[in-house]
């Protein structure tokens, strides 16, 4: 299979090269400005363009004839979009709007996020497909406005519940923990842990099997179609810090910090993920195994 990756500089695009190219598959890749390098695309075929460039695009796509492009780009830090929401209009709405129209009749998955369902009482979760779409956040607004237009092109939307690993920004909950453990452990700073939210409980899916459940929907998944990328478990946040902590071996005190705090802070995110499972697709890590990865990537590169 041919595919075109969108966004593959970063933490889940890398990933999914990686895995692709492990499959025998064709792949090219679309970055800006961070251009990739390194062991995980090697043999990938890059092209630098911006979303909001639209001959651009129609250029890369022209030039690589994707069989399928999984769009990955976009701008995703739920926090931050309070402080730029224009600029998360333009990414992630017109920026698919001008992929869409350059795809040229390939399939296209779009990554969508699970912030997209709101605030779903506890007994309506796990969350379902069909559940009503009610984003509360900018970030959950870009992404419900790009899959109505990603449904009438006839694109298949993945819900990502929440990706974590190795690789993954530091400005994201799990990674900054281990960012302060590793510098705890180095003497760099006190035995204090900054935290934002520890109640909320999230559905956390390994960024490998995620990039596993993006090539089945590239390859099998049916146009129109929405599928949630989800482990189907929901602990809460302050549960992975603990076993991100027994993982590390550093103990710390916890101390919340009001600047870690988000305006809205969803309680409970748990997907069904049947219907993606139907497919062939199954998680095969555990949250375990996504921490241990992200905090020896940690420890030992500082990345």
């Amino acid at each position: 299979m041919r595919v075109l990756v969108t966004g593959i500089s970063g933490f889940v695009g890398r990933r999914l090269a990686l895995h692709l190219r492990e499959r025998g598959d064709t792949v090219a890749g679309l970055f800006l400005d961070e251009r990739p390098e390194g062991v995980e695309v090697a043999g990938v075929e890059l092209h630098e363009a911006d979303l909001l460039d639209a001959p651009a695009l129609e250029r890369v796509i022209a030039a690589t004839a994707p069989e399928a492009i999984v769009n990955l780009a976009g701008l995703s830090h739920v926090g931050e979009s309070w402080k730029r929401m224009s600029d998360y209009f333009r990414v992630n709405v017109l920026g698919t709007e001008n992929l869409l129209r350059a795809a040229r009749g390939a399939r296209v998955v779009l990554a969508s996020s699970a912030e997209v369902y709101g605030a779903v009482p506890a007994e309506r979760q796990p969350i379902c497909e069909d559940e009503v779409v009610d984003p509360h956040t900018p970030y959950a607004l870009t992404k419900a406005a790009a899959e109505r237009l990603a449904f009438a092109a006839g694109a298949v939307v993945a819900r990502s519940f929440n990706l974590v690993g190795p690789g993954q920004a530091a400005s994201f909950a799990l990674p900054a923990f281990a960012h302060q453990l590793a510098a705890i452990a180095r003497g760099e700073q006190p035995a204090v842990l900054k935290v934002g939210n520890l109640s909320a409980r999230r559905d956390f899916v390994h960024v490998d099997d995620g990039a596993a459940a993006y090539r089945v929907l590239a390859e099998k998944g049916r146009p129109g179609e929405v599928y949630n990328l989800a482990s189907g478990n929901a602990p809460s946040i302050g549960e992975a810090l603990d076993r991100l902590m027994a993982i590390s071996g550093v103990k710390a005190k916890v101390e919340p910090d009001p600047e870690r705090m988000r305006p809205v802070d969803l309680p409970l995110l748990q997907g069904d993920n049947r219907r993606l499972r139907a497919l062939g697709w199954q998680p095969r890590r555990t949250l375990d195994d996504a921490l241990a990865d992200l905090w020896n990537m940690v420890r030992i590169t500082g990345r």
